[in-house]
């Protein structure tokens, strides 16, 4: 299969929907959709119509600006034609039952949240309702020359960073904390799903048109005409070539549920990877919470994208965050939505102003309440192990017991030889580097291959498992504990531990640390196997090798405040 050259406009990177479909469609030469069309989030503009004022406008886009992604020419690389794909989804499972409402069902099983609220809205225009999970975005786009119409879907940031909260048993709820990771979201099992059903969709056209009906009723003439005429030609083009080169829908593994491969994806966008690369390429990393981003001097766990003529790893205060700082984050952000969301370099440009009022919203950003006691006596002297053992790293937490906030943060970079944790996420940045210094990112970014991790900031880690920069580790009490961290384990749609601070589950005959007997998970759970390329659980270990268990129970006691 002949790659095509480098185009930074087809980056497919991190998106979640371009994984699944985009990669399908990647290299269609759509003749009739050469005619650009372009349409912001329905969301959005629904969000902006009932609230115009400014105040809020960052925690707006942050749920629902596409960023101008939805265009005819994503369609290409990363957004998705959305009744087409969710059709086809619910057909491949059941075939009597075509409604949205079980549509919504069907998605939560891969970890995407159809939120009854969002905890920390803020304004008085409450957010609009959600028809379909948060985080998935949709446009009608339209032209008349050529005639067509399709509703295209591509992501926004809450898809990943919008998180379920918890209950006073330690049960996730239907309602999300922005900024918070979605450690459910299983990018792997919906990729694979999604190629299955769009196989066993495509050889009954009849069937799948009927079915779009169904489920869309209000569907219009012209893009049911699309669909038939455009569309699916290409998609049964495209599944029969991947039949024959690799038999699935990439060469990669997305990882498990919160946990992304979003270098793989990167490398072969790029043309950089050839054949089935799945054993190789395990650059696997968990989805971070955005608590502390603005005192970042560089993103990634590997610190790799940095801004430039700023220094990658200094010492940073909430009180002295400058605009300068902000707006060079900012840049990166924006980019991240090449590789993300299928913009063109210049479309991302046109949004730093955008990324910027997002990044404002991130610069108040609270996390959630621990939902369960607190031994206040105990955390107060965890405090004080924090302050001697870890503060060095993860940064200075705001002093007292209420309201616990992130002041200042190192941005210490840690080689490997000191840390031991796997490797495997950092080191294919140095075949990566050189090509996106040759794009539009060496404009707006300073990557550098770093050799280690930088440490991150801790906000809401209680919410947040499982550890480490893979997702390696179940709970902080497993992370304390590394002789007895289990080499396999379940994760997705999982319970919160109190106690171990983490996924709630017991250790079987088998050495299997499962979910308890009775506990239904919200998500289809997976078993993540820490022996595999990529997913080892080494690393932080000598950090609680001097503490007593009562240090570490206090320690974990304080944790629970941030």
């Amino acid at each position: 299969m002949t790659r095509r050259p480098l185009n930074v406009r087809r980056l497919a990177g991190y998106s979640l929907l371009a994984i699944a479909t985009g990669v399908l469609l990647a290299r269609w030469q759509w003749d009739l959709l050469r005619g650009y069309a372009r349409a912001p989030s329905l969301e959005l503009l629904a969000m902006q119509a009932k609230a115009p004022s400014t105040d809020v406008i960052g925690l707006i886009r942050f749920t629902y600006d596409d960023l101008g992604s939805l265009n005819t020419d994503a369609l290409q690389t990363h957004a998705t034609p959305w009744k087409v794909v969710s059709t086809a989804l619910l057909q491949h499972r059941d075939a009597e039952e075509l409604t949205l409402e079980r549509l919504n069902a069907l998605l939560r099983e891969f970890g995407f949240v159809v939120p009854d609220t969002i905890a920390n809205w803020r304004g008085n225009v409450p957010p609009e309702p959600f028809r379909r999970p948060i985080g998935i975005l949709t446009s009608q786009l339209r032209r008349s020359v050529p005639p067509i119409e399709v509703e295209a879907a591509n992501i926004g940031c809450a898809a990943c960073h919008a998180g379920v909260t918890y209950d006073a048993d330690g049960n996730a709820t239907r309602d999300v904390w922005l900024g918070l990771p979605n450690t459910s979201l299983n990018l792997e099992a919906f990729t694979s799903d999604v190629y299955e059903s769009l196989k066993a969709a495509l050889p009954d056209r009849d069937r799948l048109i009927a079915g779009i009906r169904t489920l869309y009723p209000q569907v219009s003439e012209r893009e049911v005409a699309t669909i038939e005429g455009v569309l699916l030609p290409r998609i049964d083009e495209r599944l029969q070539e991947l039949e024959v080169t690799l038999g699935r829908a990439i060469p990669y593994s997305n990882g498990f549920p919160g946990i992304t491969n979003g270098v793989g994806a990167l490398k072969w966008t790029m043309g950089l990877l050839r054949g089935d690369a799945t054993e190789r390429e395990v650059s696997f990393t968990s989805i971070p919470d955005l608590g502390g981003t603005l005192l970042r001097t560089s993103l990634l766990y590997d610190g790799t994208y940095g801004v430039p003529g700023m220094p990658r790893f200094a010492r940073t205060e909430l009180a002295g965050v400058t605009e300068g700082h902000a707006r060079g984050l900012a840049e990166i952000v924006t980019f991240f939505t090449v590789p993300s969301m299928g913009t063109t370099p210049a479309i991302a440009e046109q949004h730093i102003p955008q990324a910027v009022q997002i990044l404002e919203f991130l610069s108040a950003y609270e996390p959630p309440p621990f939902p369960g006691p607190i031994d206040s006596a105990r955390a107060a002297r965890g405090r004080e192990i924090y302050r001697l053992e870890c503060a060095q790293c993860h940064g200075e937490y705001s002093a007292g017991m209420q309201s616990v906030r992130l002041v200042s943060f190192p941005n210490r970079h840690v080689p490997q030889a000191e840390m031991n944790t796997d490797s495997a996420r950092w080191q294919p940045d140095s075949s990566l580097i050189p090509v996106l210094r040759k794009t539009e990112f060496g404009k707006h970014i300073d990557a550098a291959s770093t050799g280690g991790y930088v440490a991150t900031p801790l906000t809401a880690l209680w919410a947040t498992a499982p550890y480490l920069h893979n997702g390696s580790v179940p709970t902080l009490w497993h992370l304390m504990h590394p002789n007895l961290r289990p080499d396999r384990f379940y994760v997705g749609g999982h319970r919160l531990n109190f106690e171990t601070v983490g996924i709630d589950g017991i250790l079987d005959a088998d050495g299997v640390y499962r979910y308890r007997e009775g506990y239904e998970p919200w998500s289809t759970p997976a078993l993540y196997d820490a022996t595999r390329p990529g997913l080892s659980n080494f690393g932080h270990e000598r950090e609680f090798g001097a503490l007593t268990e009562e240090e570490k129970r206090a320690l974990l006691e304080y944790l629970k405040l941030l």
